[in-house]
């Protein structure tokens, strides 16, 4: 008998641990490879790790709700194999730093909020990203993060400290903000300023009529801070432009039932919605780059989000990587395939990391346009809406005509830091021409 390590996969770029949610095996139950042995979380996916081996659970190293480093060992499953074996983690130490002059493909920035922790600090501690989100979100400094004893490995603070040390920190200012109401008043004759606000208490607050209260779950909460965090970080300009998409929808119309016969996939618009965006991504690759200071990082590769709602109400974005080298077919397969996993719960960390543009479909619900907020550390996000049937006036050989046509209104918001009004709107009209002109004779 011998023993293999399972341990915590890497899950992504600039993501160190992640918090175990639910052990799904416990000690002594048999175990088939790849059969699911435990829910992780971090700060951008919920996902299942699979487990390295057949064989039997010997032993489960960490708890339900602890935060475990990327890499470390997690479990033990027991196996018949004649020598022990051990599933080692890949590798998480950095490289060589990337020159922007020398770099043909150019890694994405791990997205920082602006924040009171400063990653530039000269602080010798390792923090890592979930830690500092937090710190960022409580107000806490680099100051008093460095006061905080870590528990973790080299004795890095971990999710579990910072949680305790927030924790211990509001009983400390309510139990202090009720010993200051109780302290006797000395009153004189001097008048009060006018400025002065009287001390604030953490009391609970109160609601008045019939209100129900929900409390956020895990994804909300981050969902509402990343799209708070990109207000405070790009500088929002949206552009609309309206397209007549009626030769897309009757070629759709026509081959769809083939489509699914040939391909045993349904097609839907989004995959021709992100075809024609990757056409004027290359274009116009400035809308797919990033910023870093006062550096503009231009990506080689075309990753394109697509964001998805899930059965819950949130939120999440998928993202087809090099989308440019695949063809419809390949296209119409990532969108179904990453879809469905989403919805079921099944992405994998890195089926949401990665996107240089991202595309959202507020079409799908019935609005016919939308402001979206850009997908940090990426600079632009396009949004389309419903297709609706209206009369326009129509162009032709005989003069001005009126006809019922399918109309679709686009939206792009774009960071103005580095696109300008003129940049952003030619990249949305190239995107509208693209779809009014989609050959009716396309093949698949």
């Amino acid at each position: 008998m011998s023993s293999v390590d399972l341990v915590m996969p890497k899950l992504g770029e600039s993501i160190m641990e992640a918090t175990i949610l639910k052990w799904h095996k416990k000690p002594g139950e048999s175990v088939a490879m790849d059969e699911t042995v435990l829910d992780i979380a971090t700060d951008k996916v919920d996902s299942e790790v699979p487990s390295t081996a057949a064989g039997t659970i010997a032993e489960l190293l960490f708890k339900e709700n602890d935060v475990v480093p990327i890499g470390t060992v997690i479990a033990r499953i027991t196996v018949g194999n004649a020598q022990p074996t051990t599933v080692a983690a890949p590798s998480t130490a950095p490289g060589p730093a990337v020159q922007y002059e020398e770099a043909n493909i150019l890694s994405d920035i791990p997205y920082q909020p602006t924040t009171p922790v400063s990653s530039n600090s000269n602080s010798p501690k390792f923090y890592s990203p979930l830690v500092l989100n937090i710190a960022q979100s409580e107000g806490i400094s680099m100051a008093q993060l460095e006061t905080i004893p870590g528990t973790g490995q080299e004795g890095r603070v971990s999710k579990k400290d910072i949680l305790a040390y927030v924790a211990s920190n509001k009983q400390t200012n309510t139990h202090s903000s009720f010993t200051r109401v109780e302290q006797p008043v000395m009153t004189t004759n001097t008048e009060i300023p006018r400025n002065l606000k009287p001390t604030e208490t953490n009391l609970p607050a109160v609601y008045q009529g019939n209100v129900e209260i929900i409390e956020m779950d895990r994804m909300r909460k981050m969902i509402a801070k990343h799209m708070v965090d990109s207000k405070h970080t790009s500088a929002h300009v949206t552009s609309f432009a309206e397209c007549d998409v009626t030769n897309l929808v009757l070629w759709r119309g026509k081959i769809k039932k083939e489509f699914e016969k040939r391909e045993n996939e349904k097609i839907t618009f989004t995959p021709l919605f992100i075809e024609a965006v990757i056409k004027c991504l290359k274009k116009y690759p400035w809308l797919n780059s990033s910023v870093d200071g006062d550096k503009i990082i231009i990506k080689k590769d075309i990753n394109i989000g697509m964001a998805t709602a899930l059965p819950n109400g949130n939120l999440i974005v998928p993202v087809i990587r090099n989308a440019d080298q695949l063809n419809l077919v390949g296209i119409t397969k990532q969108v179904n395939s990453l879809a469905s996993n989403a919805r079921n719960g099944k992405l994998k960390p890195d089926e949401t990391a990665g996107g240089t543009f991202t595309l959202t479909n507020v079409g799908s619900f019935g609005s016919i346009m939308g402001t979206p907020i850009i997908n940090q550390p990426q600079v632009a996000i396009m949004a389309v809406g419903a297709i609706k049937k209206r009369p326009v006036v129509i162009e032709t050989p005989q003069g001005d005509s009126i006809a019922i046509r399918h109309m679709m209104y686009i939206s792009l918001s774009y960071d103005h830091r580095i696109i300008d009004g003129a940049l952003g709107s030619t990249f949305l009209n190239a995107v509208s021409k693209e779809l009014e002109n989609f050959d009716p004779n396309h093949s698949f």
